[in-house]
């Protein structure tokens, strides 16, 4: 297959904001080119213009000679453009393979939809790229996981005709394992003669799978290099303008004081006679396949989900929780693994989403008194170096790292004694994680206990003072931080462990 996506001077702005300028890049069949940058840097609106979202206001894109000059989705997909996308988009009510095949059903006799077909498409895909068994095509979009809704994007972006397939942080969802099968499917794709395009703030999955790497800032190139030439800590100066470790940071170790989480004994639907404690200024990770019931156990443990057996105390103390509220009541704090979807109001202000987990303190006769939420939020947002233009815009409208410490701050509002994190650096960028992981560290030496669930190895190994890893719904014994290795916590998510 001759693949050939030209992209010759973009450019594009909005209202006050000049989001690409002179982007000028060459992709060829059998190339896996990795595109980099902060948030804001320019990657996904790059993106939407090959996909067809966007009209490009300067510059020519073409595709083996067809003109992606201002196309629709429509004329983007039928010339062989498929962009996987970061946040996937699933019909809830309707089954996988509906999902899979969404105004794209093929139509057999007499015009009726042609389901036998689609079904043998759909089984092939899976066997071909070593997805069989993680997902069934028969069950309801609402009740997919984040990593099986990012399944169903990948699966739509194969069906026939596909020459350029775009990654958009393909793995914020998957474990180590699923990340392995998603390459061993890139390399699969490079193999038939496709060009892959990968956007990922993860460095060391780009220097894994990428041939080259095309960075932006501010929306202005600042490098195209062969990953053999290069090394992370080129690619993140390239990025940020300045040095910076790559993996943030290693945690330094803490003298940990007394128990603040004591789980005895904790069954559910998804697990079986779980114990573990957490003491204050430890963080204790979670390490497993998807699958294994990290984020089940999170919500069990915060009255999201109900519990059959087993104790939980705070601070020596039995507490019943059967509600977030009670959890709360408790505090416990939770920043979830969607952030978008779990853990915040999209179309609220910052103001209001920082302090949520206070309202009840906030408010008299049903009214939030708004200066005392000033006073709540606004040093919190000094604290945490949260960028917003101000306090009443939109948390939809800030960048993920933002995001994320807005969740933050809303529960050191509550001064909680046990905080929660299910994936915390999930699709942010370089210098936000580094932030983030900063800001962890500064919780646990002041006192929290934090338990933090997490799909990234670098960060389990570095974070962590202990690792916990997870698999069918039990726990190992935990892994101090100087016996922790990769291979030790992939042995024991995969039961492979002497």
């Amino acid at each position: 297959m001759s693949v050939h996506l030209s992209i010759k001077s973009v450019g594009k702005s909005f209202p006050g904001v000049r989001a690409l300028g002179n982007v000028s890049v060459e992709l060829k069949g059998g190339e896996i080119v990795a595109i980099v940058g902060e948030n804001g840097a320019g990657k996904s609106t790059l993106l939407k213009i090959l996909s067809g979202d966007y009209a490009l206001d300067e510059g020519h894109v073409s595709l083996d000679g067809t003109s992606l000059d201002g196309g629709t989705p429509l004329e983007a997909r039928e010339a062989g453009f498929r962009l996987v996308r970061q946040e996937p988009e699933i019909v809830p009510f309707v089954s996988v393979l509906e999902n899979i095949y969404i105004g794209e059903m093929p139509a057999g006799r007499g015009g009726r939809v042609d389901f036998a077909r689609m079904r043998r498409e759909a089984t092939a895909m899976l066997a071909r790229y070593g997805f069989a068994g993680l997902i069934d095509l028969d069950q309801e979009g609402r009740t997919l996981s984040p990593a099986q809704m990012q399944l169903v994007e990948i699966l739509r972006a194969l069906k026939p005709g596909a020459k350029v397939v775009a990654f958009d942080e393909p793995t914020s969802s998957l474990t180590q394992r699923e990340t392995e099968r998603l390459f061993d499917l890139i390399r699969q794709l490079k193999a038939d003669g496709l060009a892959v395009i990968y956007v990922s703030h993860r460095l060391h999955e780009i220097m894994e799978i990428a041939e080259r790497v095309f960075i932006l800032k501010d929306g202005a190139p600042t490098g195209d290099l062969q990953i053999d030439a290069t090394s992370e800590e080129e690619i993140v100066r390239l990025m940020v303008g300045r040095d910076l470790d790559a993996h943030g940071m290693r945690r330094k170790p803490v003298e940990p004081g007394e128990v603040v989480l004591e789980v005895e004994g904790l069954s559910s639907r998804w697990h079986r006679d779980i114990s573990f404690s957490i003491r204050a200024g430890e963080i204790v990770g979670f390490a497993g396949l998807v699958g294994a019931g990290r984020t089940e156990l999170a919500k069990v443990i915060f009255g999201e989900y109900p519990r059959t057996s087993g104790t939980i105390r705070i601070d020596g103390e039995t507490r019943t929780i059967r509600t977030p509220s009670d959890a709360i009541r408790a505090n416990m704090g939770l920043a979830p693994e969607d952030r978008k979807g779990e853990g915040l109001i999209l179309v609220r202000s910052v103001m209001e989403n920082a302090s949520m987990a206070v309202f009840h303190k906030l408010s008299r006769w049903g009214i939030l008194r708004q200066a005392e939420m000033l006073e709540t939020v606004e040093p919190l947002v000094r604290r945490l170096d949260i960028k917003t233009p101000s306090l009443e815009t939109e948390v939809g409208k800030l960048s993920g790292g933002n995001q994320q410490k807005v969740v933050l701050a809303r529960w050191l509002a509550a001064s909680p004694r046990l905080l929660i994190l299910d994936e915390p650096t999930r699709a942010v960028d370089v210098g936000a994680k580094a932030e983030i992981y900063r800001l962890i560290d500064d919780l646990a030496r002041s006192g929290l206990a934090i338990m933090m669930i997490s799909s990234e190895m670098p960060e389990l190994l570095s974070m962590s003072d202990r690792i916990i890893v997870m698999k069918d719904g039990r726990i190992s014994e935990p892994v101090p931080r100087h016996e922790a290795t990769e291979e030790r916590i992939v042995n024991l998510a995969l039961g492979t462990a002497a």
